[in-house]
């Protein structure tokens, strides 16, 4: 099975804010990884740094209340957590061809 599945999730962190203050950011990475293990059935989740950052970048008290994710289950057993970063779509308003 060399097919790797891949999901884009958004997760909601607001029951973050029930924990204390100092805990709240620790708190949104386990949800996120209880999340993942409930959605693509699998024990061993891996995060990659960038959304790590993402989750701890306004600190430890204040982390966001939803976030995008990319979820991919690779052939090793595990799941990666990236942070899902959309295309953009180009205006097509102001072009020649109507």
């Amino acid at each position: 099975m060399s097919q790797e599945l891949e999901r884009v999730y958004t997760i909601p962190l607001g029951k973050v804010l029930l924990s204390q203050s100092q805990h709240r950011a620790v708190r949104a990475i386990n949800m996120i990884k209880e999340f993942a293990r409930h959605h693509m059935k699998v024990e061993d989740i891996k995060i990659e740094e960038d959304l790590a950052h993402q989750i701890w970048a306004k600190g430890i008290r204040s982390p966001p209340r939803k976030i995008r994710v990319r979820m991919s289950k690779t052939d090793e057993g595990y799941v990666q957590l990236k942070k899902h970063q959309r295309k953009k779509k180009k205006n097509n308003l102001f072009s020649k061809n109507f």
